[in-house]
């Protein structure tokens, strides 16, 4: 049977969490510095091995700070032409999650305010309490009341 890739793939394959900082990013900041944002701003271990996003002023430079087994590493992205084009968020928040196929849509020049995904159907799970659900935002609430109604 040909098996496709799907971007549920793509976000179940990276066993790391990816944070994007809301708020624009000094480029010039270098490892300790982006660290010490991580911690005290977003309120994260910057040891933790996860990705942490930071976008310049103009949204044509972007850093990633992660930490790689024995020391700070730093990806760093300057665009030729264009810009990144930052998920849409509340003003107060510090950060946001990004799942893996939203990082290489930002990567790739994907606007990401204007995806949308829409509802599917999904395989049931194992869990008999999840048995008969669909797969929605709201499954989890809907199954367990479905559960309690059915057995409880």
């Amino acid at each position: 049977m040909l098996r496709l890739p799907s971007l549920g793939d793509l976000d179940r394959g990276l066993r790391v969490r990816v944070f994007l900082c809301t708020s624009p990013t000094d480029m010039r900041k270098g490892f300790d510095t982006l660290a010490r944002l991580v911690r005290d701003d977003l309120g994260a271990d910057p040891l933790s091995g996860h990705l942490f996003l930071f976008v310049g002023r103009r949204k044509d430079r972007l850093k990633v700070l992660y930490w790689d087994a024995d020391g700070y590493a730093l990806w760093y992205k300057r665009l030729e032409q264009g810009t990144f084009r930052m998920p849409a968020t509340k003003p107060e928040t510090p950060s946001v999650e990004l799942k893996a196929s939203e990082l290489a849509m930002l990567l790739e020049g994907i606007d990401l305010r204007s995806i949308k995904r829409r509802q599917r159907f999904g395989r049931p799970a194992s869990n008999p309490r999840n048995s008969q659900c669909i797969s929605t935002a709201s499954r989890d609430t809907w199954c367990d009341v479905k559960w309690e109604r059915d057995h409880g």
